[in-house]
């Protein structure tokens, strides 16, 4: 009986002990540093524009616009940088966000 409850005790410690490993592990690696903050969306001309910032001023940032039924453009802001991006012509959708992505 004391073999068995010694077994038992010890598979619960080691399964808490690889949970907890793996999870600090996944907590480490985290999601990307949301770096790139979108100031507006505007139109100008026929042309589609969003006005985006980079908050890290130690790092360049890497984003990817969103856009419904169209290849999602991509590209990378300088340290501390705002820049506006014209992604599309006024015809074809807005973008529905802009995603940050690691460079």
């Amino acid at each position: 009986m004391r073999k068995l409850l010694v077994t038992a005790l010890a598979a619960v410690l080691c399964g808490g002990t690889l949970s907890l490993t793996t999870a600090s592990e996944a907590a480490a690696a985290g999601p990307p540093v949301q770096c790139v903050k979108v100031r507006k969306f505007y139109t100008k001309g026929h042309q589609r524009y969003v006005r985006l910032t980079n908050l890290c001023s130690r790092r360049p940032a890497c984003y990817v616009i969103v856009v419904p039924h169209h290849a999602d453009p991509r590209g990378r802001l300088a340290k501390g940088a705002t820049k506006n991006v014209r992604y599309a012509k006024t015809s074809s959708a807005r973008a529905l966000y802009v995603k940050n992505v690691r460079c």
